[in-house]
């Protein structure tokens, strides 16, 4: 059985975002698969899943804000900047207070300049910096803008603090917890995290990989499955003709009605008779749009 859209997976701790694409793969039948927003091994949570011609669709949800919730263990810090590496110096003993803690995070609130962690995606000449650091490289990243919208301290105890991060993409969790650390000159990595929101996509609508398995062996996969047409909501859908979906196909621009879609929306979705998503136009002229994204047949 194979399928189109969207699956929101629960992804495993342990697990690399190219693991569950390969499991997933597996699950649709199907090799055209890719994720969106690559989570950390120790991470859980939501990894959207695209399968099927839904990957050209990828470009919508590239700028999307992401939302944790961690868990960041102060008194050392760690290469990786997570529980997964090796620690950095002499564990010491601390107790934290809120106070201090949110005079730390305030320096973080709002756009700021963030160094990405050594073991990171990231690449230097073409290559990622974890491949590097991994070969004992020397690793410097060049610190990137990017946006904390909120960080909430959820709680504190003994050396252990519990916070919740909307932030935009781009941003590091690690790096968060890292940089508390060296404010507080105890050190500190992240130990638990959970992404909870990728873009439009939340972890109540996430599946794990065993429930996504039941699923496909009990023929009801398609449950689990956000369809072309749901996706997107934010562009008002139109529908077209058989006639109009070949000359959309052959890349030639189409009109709506004025009636349907409000003069000057930048976006569309071009639905065909059959229900199913044809392509994404882009707003050309008044009330004509070019198909700047074309699903085939």
């Amino acid at each position: 059985m194979s399928f189109e859209g969207i699956v929101v997976v629960d992804k495993p701790t342990n697990w690399t975002s190219h693991d569950v694409v390969g499991k997933m793969r597996g699950i649709a039948g199907t090799r055209r698969v890719g994720h969106l927003g690559t989570l950390d091994p120790l991470a859980t949570g939501v990894l959207p899943v695209m399968v099927g011609q839904v990957t050209r669709l990828a470009r919508y949800w590239e700028d999307s804000e992401k939302a944790y919730e961690a868990v960041i263990r102060f008194g050392f810090a760690t290469t990786t900047y997570d529980r997964e590496g090796d620690p950095v110096g002499e564990p010491v003993e601390v107790q934290l207070s809120a106070e201090e803690l949110e005079r730390c995070f305030d320096t973080m609130r709002g756009e700021i300049a963030q160094t990405p962690p050594p073991v990171s995606a990231k690449k230097i000449n073409g290559v990622p910096a974890y491949k590097m650091a991994r070969n004992n490289v020397p690793v410097e990243l060049a610190p990137v803008r990017i946006r904390i919208h909120e960080l909430t301290l959820r709680g504190v105890e003994a050396d252990r603090a519990r916070i919740f991060v909307r932030c935009s993409t781009g941003t590091y969790i690690r790096s968060i917890a890292h940089d508390a650390g060296a404010m507080l000159g105890c050190g500190a990595h992240i130990e638990e995290l959970v992404r909870t929101q990728s873009g439009p996509f939340r972890l109540e609508q996430a599946f794990s990989l065993e429930r996504l398995q039941e699923l496909k062996d009990a023929g009801r996969l398609e449950e689990a499955v956000l369809p072309p047409t749901e996706l997107l909501p934010q562009f008002p859908p139109v529908y077209v003709d058989d006639l109009t979906v070949l000359q959309i196909r052959q890349g030639r621009d189409f009109s709506v009605s004025p009636f349907r879609v409000n003069r000057g929306t930048e976006h569309v979705k071009a639905v065909g008779p059959d229900g199913k998503l044809v392509a994404i136009g882009r707003i050309a002229l008044p009330n004509v749009y070019h198909p700047v994204v074309v699903l085939t047949a």
